[in-house]
């Protein structure tokens, strides 16, 4: 089947109240718009075109390489706005699936039934239908021996109109050229002085044309997102879809309500997630890892066997069975081999950390590299910025290095050294060698009591 999709999203969105256009807020890690985007590519429609209007360069720079752009620098209504994609339609289409750029919970199974059911009658045009026990505020769907007669809004109802409940959703099939036919025929005598696609429907009931509407089997996904609280209840809703789907994948949620998975992440099985995490971007979770309470992994890719407890990874690699935190911070650029230990309060960035290595607690690593079995005491600090430029720390391996080491960068520990504890170390240390910079031990019996 030849589809072409036309893609709604160039209304300003005023009750978000934000100077981001409305189809860019994201939902679960995606913006609404490529939420959309996806579920037409999953549902086999290659020919895409948005229609952009405020704020559309942003949006444009989002979709690129994705979708044809039409432009409507004049809000006047759904109809006007496919009037502008109109052009960009093929000369031999077939199908044209209109929709909105702010409903990120359509599924695309959904749109491949409404495209089946719209080929297999032949109409020419296929409403996508929602039932619901609150229909108050949508279209509803006026049928007559089951064929559609009109789509009547809320305040043209009358009370036995108002007891419908199967209501418009805002996306339709056409036949491409009832629709180039009729699209010319809309007018703006209506109260908004707008061209509204809605009457599309009756025209083609006046011209005798077959009309039909698919039931979607859930009438969550029919909803829009016009301000934030909808747009946490997209949220919500999304992320229960993205719980479940790694749940039935061999991964332990011990608590799903309290567990923020993005649409992306990749989660290996038997792993265990523990209540208060947020997973985001593009991070890739690798099997068996423990994923404590009150984690946070953005864009990172983690391996197997690994024990996270209490702490942020932003941007960062982790190898397999390595123990990281509690309240342990991986900055961007962080690199840890296989069995390496992150303890508390630890923070490393812009640095790879060999096999094996430990940094226990209360240290910073930056800028660093790190070789194999080093063991790094508490209170280390790489002293990598001068207050101008930035500069490089190699400890090697099998290096230890002392509680309380300032390590001032550009600096070698060769390996095997031993650099001793309370040591400013401004100078490489040769391999094997140990390096102490303390002052000699003064003490002076008895200045207690003396004092006093």
């Amino acid at each position: 089947m030849s589809v072409t999709a036309i893609i709604l999203a160039a209304g300003q969105g005023t009750r978000m109240k934000s100077s981001l256009p409305k189809v860019l807020h994201k939902a679960a890690g995606k913006p609404m718009v490529q939420w959309v985007i996806d579920a037409l590519q999953e549902a086999g429609v290659e020919e895409k075109i948005a229609v952009l209007g405020h704020g559309g360069d942003m949006v444009e720079d989002v979709l690129r390489g994705q979708v044809q752009v039409a432009w409507q620098h004049e809000q006047l209504g759904t109809g006007h706005a496919v009037m502008q994609a109109a052009p960009l339609l093929p000369v031999e289409g077939k199908t044209v699936l209109v929709l909105c750029g702010d409903t990120p919970l359509l599924k695309a199974d959904t749109l491949k039934k409404l495209l089946e059911q719209h080929q297999e009658e032949q109409n020419a045009v296929t409403l996508l239908t929602a039932t619901t026990d609150e229909p108050f505020g949508y279209g509803r769907i006026v049928r007559a021996d089951g064929a559609i007669q009109a789509i009547v809004e809320q305040k043209d109802a009358t009370a036995e109109q108002q007891l419908i409940k199967e209501i418009n959703t805002g996306t339709y099939c056409f036949d491409q050229q009832f629709l180039q036919e009729n699209l010319t025929k809309l007018t703006t005598n209506n109260a908004q002085k707008e061209y509204y696609l809605t009457d599309l429907i009756s025209l083609a009931v006046s011209q005798g044309k077959k009309l039909g509407g698919y039931i979607m089997a859930d009438f969550t996904e029919s909803l829009g997102v016009n301000q934030r609280v909808q747009l946490a209840q997209a949220e919500q809703i999304l992320r229960q879809r993205k719980c479940q789907e790694v749940m039935l994948a061999g991964v332990t949620l011990i608590d799903p309500a309290q567990t923020y998975l993005d649409a992306e992440v990749e989660i290996g099985r038997d792993t265990i997630i523990y209540p208060g995490t947020f997973i985001s971007g593009k991070t890739v979770i690798g099997s068996g890892n423990i994923i404590g309470c009150n984690c946070r992994i953005v864009d990172s890719i983690i391996g197997n066997d690994n024990d996270i407890q209490q702490s942020v990874l932003t941007e960062c690699q982790v190898g397999d069975e390595c123990k990281i935190g509690p309240f342990a911070y991986l900055r961007p650029g962080a690199a840890l081999a296989n069995k390496v230990k992150i303890g508390d309060f630890v923070e490393v960035k812009k640095a790879q950390v060999g096999e094996g290595s430990k940094i226990p607690h209360l240290s910073y690593v930056g800028d660093a590299t790190v070789g194999a079995g080093v063991n790094i005491g508490c209170g280390t600090i790489t002293c990598n910025y001068d207050g101008v430029n930035k500069y490089q720390t190699v400890i090697e391996d099998h290096a230890f290095i002392g509680s309380n080491t300032n390590l001032v960068a550009p600096v070698t520990v060769g390996t095997g050294a031993t650099v001793g504890a309370g040591s400013t170390i401004t100078r490489d240390v040769a391999a094997e060698s140990l390096a102490l910079t303390r002052p000699e031990l003064k003490v002076k019996e008895n200045w207690s009591k003396k004092k006093k």
